[in-house]
């Protein structure tokens, strides 16, 4: 007999061990979860324990849903289950209680960026009345690929200058707003705004204001966001790509970009090269 429930905000320790036993046979190189980690989930993406469930066959964990949950929508962050248990219903059950939940609490959005190697996931989605709203990119830069090794892109002004700049200087001078719908989970203001202690950033500055900037990880060799503010702005991109490579930067990852954030052509001009795949599936919260 299988019984699920909704978490707490005690059962940290209940999620981590479903997450190792159901997700984790699925993907053997992830590192295993662990409480620190999941705490950080919570910290960076607003995951919500009342808004995970854990599906039981006995005292055993055989399934798990993890929601992280803003004023926007809820994001089905990871949903899995335990490989003897496939093909059972546990998935769509699961996908079924939290959306009858958020039919009357809300918020009533709910998304999940599934990758296009995960078909499996794909088909539960599709399945239980997810619609296909868009595709995020995942974009590489390796190499010189676009890094052109010089201190100003042609045409460039010489009176532009590069400068560090923070999370906190971008949101002062109100240049962090991107219409929300555009932005994967994982690269939203509400998650740059969490991280803002880890994300370095340059920009390309005027005497009178920030024309482009460019945030990212170095150690995790990722750009987190890349805007160019003025019209033409987009040369100036090529400079901060270049700056990005003289502070060891030999790979940039730039993952699930919306074509609608940065176009396809300015990435491409830049050197970055496709390298993957997500859907985002939508739905809205219903009852039954």
């Amino acid at each position: 007999m299988s019984a699920y429930r909704f978490c707490r905000t005690d059962d940290i320790g209940l999620l981590v061990d479903a997450l190792n036993r159901c997700w984790a046979p699925h993907f053997p190189d992830e590192a295993p979860m662990t409480p620190a980690a999941f705490k950080r989930s919570i910290r960076d993406l607003q995951v919500w324990c009342s808004s995970c469930m854990v599906a039981f066959s006995g005292a055993d964990p055989i399934g798990v849903l993890i929601g992280a949950k803003r004023a926007s929508g809820t994001l089905i962050h990871r949903i899995a289950v335990h490989p003897d248990h496939v093909r059972q219903g546990h998935g769509r059950h699961l996908l079924t209680s939290l959306s009858s939940k958020l039919a009357i609490l809300g918020p009533p959005r709910i998304v999940a960026e599934v990758p296009e190697t995960r078909a499996a996931a794909e088909g539960l989605f599709a399945g239980s009345g997810y619609v296909s709203e868009a595709i995020l990119t995942d974009y590489v830069l390796e190499g010189d690929a676009g890094l052109a090794r010089h201190e100003r892109a042609p045409g460039e002004s010489a009176s532009r200058m590069v400068i560090p700049v923070t999370i906190d200087d971008l949101v002062a001078n109100g240049l962090l707003k991107v219409p929300q719908p555009q932005l994967c989970w994982e690269r939203s203001v509400e998650t740059l705004t969490a991280r803002r202690a880890e994300i370095e950033g340059l920009a390309i500055a005027s005497d009178e204001r920030i024309e482009a900037y460019a945030l990212f990880l170095k150690d995790a060799g990722e750009l987190v966001a890349v805007r160019a503010l003025v019209e033409g702005g987009e040369i100036y991109l090529t400079r901060l790509m270049s700056q990005l490579r003289s502070r060891g930067l030999e790979k940039v990852r730039f993952p699930k970009v919306h074509p609608e954030e940065v176009s396809y052509e300015t990435l491409q001009t830049l050197g970055f090269r496709s390298a993957g795949m997500h859907r985002r599936y939508a739905a809205t919260a219903r009852s039954g």
